[in-house]
């Protein structure tokens, strides 16, 4: 129950990287825009290769499409705020504001962790079962696998903001962050969170350690496979085609899972410069990755600005 004589929080406050110096900030924001930039016109470009060439019309591609998208829109969530914020310290936002940037964040935020695991999943089959690969990997699956993605992002953004915005918030308003997160939020909250934080524990389980599971199975039936082919350049191409998509997954899982499986932290300083990983850096990690080791990307980039692709 609220505290008697508590006033209600009609907007919060980040925090955000105030308690650094202004030129640690102009710093901070000119290579965080950088990146940023980086991020979308890389995923454009992808976005754009996929599009136009007929090469990369395949399940793989169509999921990194999907990815690149969902990337972006993760990224336009979070980091134009945080950017604000940098310049402009203690910045304001209402809470339907907070709300609606949870619900963005969550949605785009599961959805990438799903779209990573139906890429595992084509690429199980491409290598274990590669003659029954264009029967399994249909467009019909392919549209399932990614509409299934973004109807769990959806699902768990909608449960997940109802529950922490059911919370009342009075007095306390700065959010130790530089954007609005589950954990953050629920330390203003000014009433028992103990289910709420089970029930987001528990959701955290199932958007990272299931999707991570389920990936870590593929990959273990996909080194068996390779390791019994004869040839080495057979195994050399497969663990090629495996690559871009182990790096991403790494990467992605390994700095989320720190962030919302690790214990709580007394140092939120650190947590906000952690969550950059997984904020700034990693939705720019899938579009470099893909494109820098993948030579189909590559060909199909060089086709579209009408220059002939490398031999």
């Amino acid at each position: 129950m609220p505290r008697p004589n508590a006033t209600a929080v009609t907007e919060f406050t980040f925090e955000g990287f105030s308690a650094l110096g202004w030129q640690r900030r102009l710093l901070l924001f000119v290579v965080f825009l950088a990146l940023h930039l980086v991020t979308l016109g890389s995923n454009a470009l992808i976005l754009a290769a996929v599009r136009l060439s007929r090469h990369l019309h395949t399940p793989m591609y169509f999921l990194l499409s999907a990815l690149s998208l969902s990337e972006t829109c993760y990224s336009v969530a979070i980091v134009p705020r945080m950017l604000s914020g940098l310049l402009s310290p203690r910045e304001a936002v209402s809470v339907a504001g907070c709300a609606t940037q949870l619900f963005f964040y969550l949605t785009f935020g599961v959805t990438n962790c799903f779209l990573l695991t139906a890429m595992g999943y084509d690429r199980y089959v491409a290598i274990c079962d590669p003659l029954r690969y264009a029967v399994v990997m249909g467009q019909r699956t392919c549209v399932h696998l990614a509409c299934g993605s973004w109807s769990v992002g959806l699902s768990t953004a909608i449960i997940q903001v109802s529950s922490v915005f059911s919370l009342p918030f009075c007095d306390a308003s700065v959010i130790s962050h530089f954007f609005c997160d589950i954990r953050p939020l629920m330390k203003l909250a000014c009433a028992d969170t103990t289910i709420k934080e089970l029930l987001t524990l528990l959701i955290s389980l199932c958007v990272l350690v299931l999707p991570m599971v389920l990936i870590f199975i593929s990959y273990v039936l996909i080194v068996s496979t390779i390791l019994k082919m004869a040839s080495a350049e057979g195994q050399r191409k497969a663990f090629a085609t495996c690559a871009s998509h182990l790096t991403v997954v790494i990467v992605h899982y390994g700095c989320t899972s720190f962030i919302y499986l690790k214990p709580k932290s007394q140092n939120s300083l650190q947590d906000r410069l952690l969550s950059v990983t997984y904020t700034v850096i990693t939705p720019l990690l899938n579009p470099v990755v893909y494109s820098l080791r993948n030579k189909e990307v590559k060909q199909a980039l060089l086709r579209a600005v009408g220059r002939k692709p490398l031999p």
